[in-house]
């Protein structure tokens, strides 16, 4: 879609005020609302926005960071491809923009521009790089300053399925008239939990769907008068929520899916074992941009599907990388791999933008991620554990932070603006909630993801 067709759809649609989205480093969607009749500039040109602003973190706390002071401006430039006309809110569109700098450039902290970056690398090695986020949610009311689930139905049951119809109905339907193609929409284990899985697509707009699909369910549970949460667990004793990345390697000249050897017992390529490897090696860092609030780690636990090791698998929920079986007759379309420690706390560029570092680091290295695990990971023995070189992920914010700040790879991926201000922000979250009580803890991530 060019500028003009933008232009055009706008007034079509009787749009009145256009947003322009980004995601900060503690993983808020933020955005600034121009009239639509400064639309044919600012497509262009964009908007501005301090430097500061990319300081912020999950408390509205402006954090000191070089380079992020309040002097000096950047542009919000939109990418005309993601213009949406918002169905919950009369009179409103939106796009999705980069953080440019005034030579067009990325100026160094943009989410967006890095995940961009990550993928370019990947095509120069001949992959190009297909995902999707697998999100589940909790659909709440507030009441007496506390939230209280939607309902309580079975996990997977025709009558949870009735009680949450019309407003899931109402969000596939609201995502479907953005182009988000719907494949799965399901009540979850938690009472009031739902699961949305959409089509996967190429990097960057996969990405976009997921800034787009947290938008929308937000938006149209507000409609119904309740509150939709992606926050890791926003009931401390309940099941905690995902958001599982799916992605596929496939060879940029033939078009193949890189993954899949149909000669292998099964199916898994030598390339997918080096991806794999690279994503394990580098895990124990990567959560912090996967799983990176302090609410992240109530989830990450084993015995909760959530994948507290370093262990891949061939279908085994407890593992941090599956290995997801194909489906009859469309293996090779079909074939494709799942990080489950990823949750909905995440800057999603920033996520898959680390993923595929990590992933295309174990083929560079050509690095072996030994047996596949056949069983829960937390019930082997220690030894058991040490022989397959599984670990224990960090069970903390801070020990997650530690981890990232040792990591070369990542923190070279990231750039130095990008790599110390991200750390800057989460440590101070990390800080903030560590002096705090649970309560305090829940209503800070409840509703801002």
């Amino acid at each position: 879609m060019n500028h003009t067709e933008v232009i055009n759809r706008a007034q079509e649609a009787g749009v009145l005020l256009a947003r322009f989205l980004y995601c900060d480093h503690s993983g808020v969607t933020r955005a600034k609302a121009i009239h639509v009749s400064h639309l044919p500039h600012k497509l262009r040109e964009g908007i501005g926005l301090t430097r500061a602003q990319m300081a912020m973190n999950l408390l509205e706390q402006l954090i000191d960071i070089e380079g992020m002071e309040p002097v000096g401006e950047i542009r919000l430039v939109p990418d005309p491809e993601t213009f949406s006309v918002l169905p919950w809110t009369p009179g409103s569109a939106s796009l999705i923009c980069d953080q440019l700098d005034h030579n067009h450039l990325n100026w160094g902290a943009c989410p967006r521009s890095f995940l961009k970056e990550m993928l370019a690398r990947a095509e120069q090695m001949g992959i190009r790089i297909e995902a999707t986020f697998e999100n589940e949610f909790y659909l709440a009311r507030e009441k007496d300053g506390a939230y209280i689930p939607f309902d309580q139905a079975p996990v997977y049951s025709s009558i949870g399925l009735d009680l949450s119809a019309q407003i899931m109905h109402d969000i596939v339907k609201a995502l479907g008239e953005q182009g988000i193609i719907v494949e799965q929409a399901i009540n979850e284990y938690g009472p009031g939990q739902q699961e949305i899985s959409v089509r996967h697509t190429t990097g960057v707009r996969a990405a976009d769907n997921q800034i787009k699909l947290r938008d929308t369910a937000r938006g149209v549970a507000l409609q119904h008068g309740l509150l939709a949460s992606f926050a890791p667990k926003p009931f401390p004793d309940g099941i905690g929520s995902g958001c599982h990345v799916h992605f596929s390697l496939w060879d940029s000249q033939s078009g193949r899916n890189m993954l899949y050897e149909p000669e292998d017992p099964r199916g898994l390529s030598q390339v997918g074992r080096y991806f794999i490897a690279g994503i394990l090696d580098h895990l124990p860092a990567l959560i912090a941009l996967t799983c990176p609030s302090y609410n992240s780690y109530r989830r990450l636990q084993p015995h909760m599907w959530s994948s507290a090791y370093t262990a891949w698998g061939f279908d085994n929920r407890e593992a941090a990388v599956r290995v997801v079986s194909p489906f009859w007759g469309r293996e090779e379309q079909t074939y494709n791999l799942e990080l489950k420690s990823v949750d909905g706390s995440a800057n999603p560029y920033i996520a898959l933008g680390g993923l595929i570092a990590a992933g295309l680091d174990g083929i560079k290295r050509q690095l072996d991620p030994g047996a596949p695990c056949e069983h829960d990971p937390g019930k082997l023995s220690d030894a058991e554990r040490e022989r397959s070189h599984i670990r224990r992920l960090p069970t903390s914010m801070a020990e997650a932070l530690d981890e990232l700040q040792r990591d070369q790879l990542l923190l070279e991926a990231m750039g130095d603006l990008m790599s110390r201000s991200y750390l800057a922000v989460r440590r101070s979250e990390e800080q903030a909630f560590a002096a705090q009580d649970s309560d305090f803890e829940i209503r800070n991530h409840f509703y801002k993801f």
